[in-house]
């Protein structure tokens, strides 16, 4: 399944805010396209709106193989620092500013230090060479790119089906409203969360941010 692949390379987190975020500027595009009264302006916006998906998808490729280098690089940075420290103390004072797990589930105390002396023993191990790009973080890189421009199309579709440019605008906000909702539901199966209040929680709060992208001439 097409799911599976993408999460080969990429976490369900970033596929899904990907996908989130290729639609939230589709949606931006198409609302905005409302406040237009001639249908030539619209079909142009909607052109731009493919343009604009696809440029963000390169550049947030891009950005992703610059965070990726400059995440491992940082590790390795921690990793240098460590050894470089003094004593046992220090070096557990800096494993536990390291790995705080504030975001983990809560466990008892002397699990996180037990957890916290493992990872000093394998970090005193580790490799101190400069991080390099690997072929799956291209792969990655071009995951996003094709997820955020894939977002455009659904909003197009609808002017390809309707003569009628105001329906076929107010559909593609229908479909793409739609889809929001089903990122959010199925974010919901990642998370525990209830699906269908994850689903409608996540299609208002991506309306309320193009709402405010529009008023303000995004």
């Amino acid at each position: 399944m097409v799911a599976s692949f993408v999460h080969r390379y990429l976490d369900p987190t970033e596929s899904l805010g990907e996908v989130l975020f290729g639609l939230i500027m589709a949606l931006t595009f198409t609302l905005g396209a409302g406040l237009l009264s001639q249908r030539e302006e619209i079909r142009g916006l909607v052109v731009a709106m493919i343009g604009c998906n696809v440029a963000w998808g390169i550049i947030d490729g891009a950005l992703y193989l610059i965070g990726s280098l400059f995440s491992r690089n940082q590790r390795i940075h921690f990793v240098r620092k460590l050894r470089r420290t003094t004593n046992e103390a220090e070096a557990m004072a800096a494993i536990r500013e390291e790995f705080g797990l504030e975001d983990e589930p809560d466990m008892p105390a002397e699990d996180r230090a037990a957890f916290h002396r493992v990872i000093l023993d394998i970090m005193r191990h580790a490799g101190t060479e400069r991080a390099r790009l690997r072929p799956q973080d291209f792969q990655a890189a071009a995951i996003i790119a094709v997820l955020v421009a894939l977002t455009a199309l659904p909003g197009v579709v609808p002017f390809l089906l309707f003569n009628d440019a105001y329906l076929a605008l107010r559909s593609a906000n229908v479909v793409q409203l739609c889809l929001l909702f089903l990122v959010g539901f199925r974010w919901a199966r990642h998370t525990g969360s209830n699906p269908w209040g994850t689903g409608f929680a996540i299609a208002g709060l991506c309306v309320g941010l193009v709402a405010v992208s529009v008023a303000l001439g995004g």
